[in-house]
């Protein structure tokens, strides 16, 4: 049997720079962390006693003698694509899927994770990565960018840049106590309403602003500067707080679906309670709202989103791991 541990992740600021049709003409930067909120992928050859050889249990339940007849497709691709048979594959979770976290993508590299130690062999972060981008996105061809499985796999505090050479990971080096400070300032809520990130990509695509391109290059610039509060120790880290506000309104000028007018309504409750800014995670339409806020303002914000689960988090380094293994 085989159990793997993936985190999930935070996007901050660059999300849609990494985009390969943007990325590869114009360039694109992603700064993001990963949480404590993990999937677990478990695996393990299936006995041949029953009258399926494969069975996959997520939100789901299926039993098949033929992979090819699965119908989730990124199981079935995954199984394909490394010639996987006769196995029980679970998928469990902290977090609800499709709810901005890059969840799918995390499942992902957990899954491929799994598949290679079951097959004796190493696969490298950057290796599992690379896969998890080829099945999501050229396989199953789904809409999205690259950033959540490279965060995934990796783990950790991240700028992660994009051009026409792909991509390279630089871990942001900040004392641990500054580190610790940013996570403390941080505020998580559940917004009730989970999307397929791909179908929102897939919209906001088609609804897209004739100068979406400009807004993306202005948030790529917005990773360097919040780059440079986070690793300048004498800089105000409430700056970075207020450069989420800055992030969110662009993002919201790239297309149709990243909010709503009831999202709209309870990041404004936020703010009004002392929040000095916040986004929306992932495509947009629903899923986490994060706010920046000094300890003090924690209460009020709170009182303010009352009506909204707040899910506690702390920052992970580890990326995917294997936390068991026995053939």
């Amino acid at each position: 049997m085989i159990i793997t541990r993936t985190p999930f992740r935070m996007s901050f600021f660059g999300g849609g720079t990494d985009m390969e049709e943007h990325f590869r003409e114009h360039g694109g930067a992603v700064l993001s962390a990963t949480i404590d909120k993990y999937c677990y992928v478990q695996v393990r050859p299936l006995p041949p006693f029953f009258e399926y050889s494969t069975e996959v249990i997520y939100s789901n339940t299926e039993r098949v003698t033929d992979v090819n007849d699965l119908r989730h497709p990124l199981i079935r691709n995954a199984m394909q694509m490394m010639d996987m048979h006769g196995l029980r594959v679970t998928y469990d979770a902290d977090l609800p899927a499709r709810s901005g976290l890059g969840t799918s993508s995390s499942f992902a590299v957990g899954m491929l994770n799994a598949f290679y130690a079951l097959k004796g062999q190493y696969a490298s972060k950057r290796r599992l990565a690379d896969d998890a981008i080829r099945l999501e996105r050229e396989i199953c061809k789904e809409a999205g960018g690259w950033q959540d499985q490279i965060a995934a796999a990796f783990g950790g505090l991240n700028r992660i840049d994009f051009g026409p050479g792909g991509y390279e990971v630089n871990p942001v080096i900040i004392p641990p106590q500054r580190r610790q400070q940013l996570n403390d300032n941080l505020l998580m809520f559940f917004t009730g309403f989970t999307r397929l990130s791909s179908e929102v990509q897939e919209m906001n695509a088609k609804g897209a602003p004739k100068d979406k391109t400009a807004r993306l290059r202005e948030m790529h610039q917005l990773v360097d500067e919040a780059q440079e509060i986070l690793t300048n120790v004498s800089a105000d880290l409430d700056d970075f707080g207020r450069l989420l506000d800055v992030t969110w309104r662009l993002k919201k000028q790239t297309g149709s679906r990243i909010s709503t007018s009831i999202i709209d309504e309870m990041y404004m409750r936020g703010m009004a309670a002392g929040a000095l800014g916040g986004k929306l995670l992932g495509a947009g339409s629903g899923g986490f709202l994060v706010f920046y806020a000094p300890r003090e303002k924690h209460e009020q914000v709170r009182r303010a989103l009352g009506t909204l689960l707040e899910i506690p988090f702390q920052f992970e380094s580890n990326g995917t791991q294997v936390l068991y293994y026995n053939l």
